[in-house]
């Protein structure tokens, strides 16, 4: 059994395969800062401190940046358990993203050695498996899938040129070096947050991987608009103003 119940900066660094940077720079963001101090003065890791950090690296793994982390874990209503459960989802999610991706491998592995043609769906079909599976997790793909199944054609027109619309209007305040602050910008990001409310539930883990993934596939098939980074970052300094 070990009996070890204090661990320096460079032995818990090269024991979870963090750096010693990385342990520094979570100690001076007041983050994981070490519970005890050694006779020489040196800053002690104790098994809270590590329980601590198991939290933080879960967090951080599903996508928290470090200042949210830092007040969900100093909540009172902060509970370790929703965390562990948190993971499992996302690797369930990602189990089932490998199935389908294992699945339209062998498709295409069985067409290839048996001298066939690859049709372009089965190609297509691997192609959106791999590139979605880098941004958005199966849960979140079927969730968009559900709301937008609600809508009939009509309706997800004048929602797609209602979106057009207000990108186009905030690209011309853009231009016009509108501050985020003035009430028609305010105006103008309010709408445009409803609008995406209905596809995405307000679910803002999408959001993010929407963002994400519109910012470095500028040429996807998939109508985005012209919502870059300089129009998301425009519309949520508005937002903060609203």
């Amino acid at each position: 059994m070990n009996s070890k119940t204090g661990w320096k900066v460079g032995e818990l660094a090269n024991q979870t395969g963090l750096t010693v940077r990385t342990l520094h720079h979570y100690d001076k963001i007041r983050l994981l800062t070490p519970s005890q101090r050694s006779g020489a003065g040196h800053r002690i890791y104790n098994e809270a401190d590590i329980a601590r950090l198991q939290q933080i690296m879960s967090l951080k793994q599903l996508g928290f940046p470090l200042e949210d982390i830092k007040q969900m874990i100093e909540s009172p209503d902060f509970e370790p358990t929703k965390v562990v459960q948190l993971q499992l989802e996302r690797l369930n999610d990602q189990i089932r993203i490998q199935e389908q991706l294992r699945s339209q491998l062998t498709i295409i592995y069985e067409l290839l050695k048996t001298k066939q043609d690859v049709s372009v769906k089965h190609l297509i079909n691997l192609i959106e498996v791999i590139n979605m599976d880098n941004y958005f997790t199966q849960e979140q793909l079927n969730k968009m899938k559900s709301l937008g199944d609600q809508y009939g054609p009509e309706e997800k027109r004048k929602h797609e040129q209602e979106m057009s619309d207000i990108v186009s209007n905030i690209r011309e305040e853009i231009r016009k070096g509108t501050a985020p602050d003035n009430p028609k910008a305010i105006e103008l990001a309010r709408r445009w947050k409803e609008l995406t409310e209905k596809f995405t539930g307000g679910d803002e883990n999408i959001v993010k991987a929407a963002e994400q993934f519109y910012k470095e596939n500028p040429d996807t098939p998939v109508e985005n608009y012209g919502v870059d980074e300089e129009v998301y970052r425009f519309i949520k300094n508005a937002m903060s103003h609203a």
